[in-house]
């Protein structure tokens, strides 16, 4: 597992299966339905256990697998997002929108310096690369973390995503982002883990362009294109770019975003 600094300069990112956001989909009739492994004893088999079996029977279509010291990240999150605690934007200013028919082909927006906590992840496949680096980032995020305090959420979460020439293939390495949320912006709380690293990503004027469903390598591929053909004449990097989520995976109408970074 690689890691590296993850500055504000392309990426793009989303979970098929496994994400933070995940957990929100979980009812307690899904739980109670799930059956146990094996090796869990009984006493193990309270919320926590069923949720961690959750997210290791939706890991294993991408070969991932989720350790025991998940499981209280993975409840705790769940907890804080029961509808009382709610998820901080990233706030940026909208610059100008292009429609066309009433279709919005893309916005300009402006986005301020701001601290993100960041790991790169460089797994055999792209979703491995993102779900590795998802769990770490959740474990930042429930404590692990020099405020010993859980941080909250923050919407969108982002992955760096790097191309070929051809901006037909992705690369393996990844980078995951989470912004951190407006009280701890001037202080960032330090990481436990020495692969996550807190970067202040400086001020950037961003291309984005909205798409729903799923995040793979084929429907990232195609929405890519897309912003490409919508944009003019964009000074931007040919070689990355960032894919935001904001919603649950598991819902019908997924709410994701490809963003292109404008040159200085």
């Amino acid at each position: 597992m690689d890691s590296g600094g993850c500055r504000m300069n392309g990426g793009g990112g989303g979970l098929d299966m496994i994400s933070l956001e995940d957990l929100e989909s979980v009812s307690e009739e899904q739980l109670e339905l799930e059956e146990p492994e094996p090796e869990m004893e009984e006493e193990d088999l309270d919320q926590g256990g069923r949720l961690l079996q959750y997210w290791r029977d939706a890991a294993r279509g991408h070969q991932v697998e989720v350790p025991t010291d998940m499981a209280q990240p993975i409840q705790q999150i769940t907890s804080n997002n029961d509808g009382a605690h709610t998820r901080e934007p990233v706030p940026y200013t909208l610059i100008t929108r292009k429609e066309k028919c009433g279709e919005v082909l893309y916005e300009k927006r402006h986005y301020e310096k701001a601290h993100w906590a960041c790991i790169t992840v460089h797994e055999d496949t792209y979703e491995q690369s993102i779900c590795y680096g998802f769990m770490k980032i959740m474990r930042f995020i429930c404590q692990q973390n020099s405020a010993g305090s859980y941080l909250g959420m923050t919407i969108p979460i982002v992955t760096v995503v790097r191309t070929d020439e051809s901006n037909t293939t992705l690369s393996r390495a990844v980078t995951v982002a989470y912004y951190l949320p407006t009280p701890y912006q001037n202080d960032p709380p330090r990481p436990y883990d020495p692969d996550i690293l807190i970067e202040q990503w400086p001020a950037a004027i961003v291309y984005s362009r909205s798409f729903t469903g799923a995040t793979n390598e084929l429907s990232i591929l195609h929405e890519l294109r897309s912003l490409v053909e919508a944009l003019d004449s964009p000074a931007l990097g040919s070689d990355s770019f960032i894919v935001a989520g904001y919603t649950n995976p598991a819902a019908a109408h997924r709410h994701n975003e490809i963003w292109f970074l404008e040159r200085p």
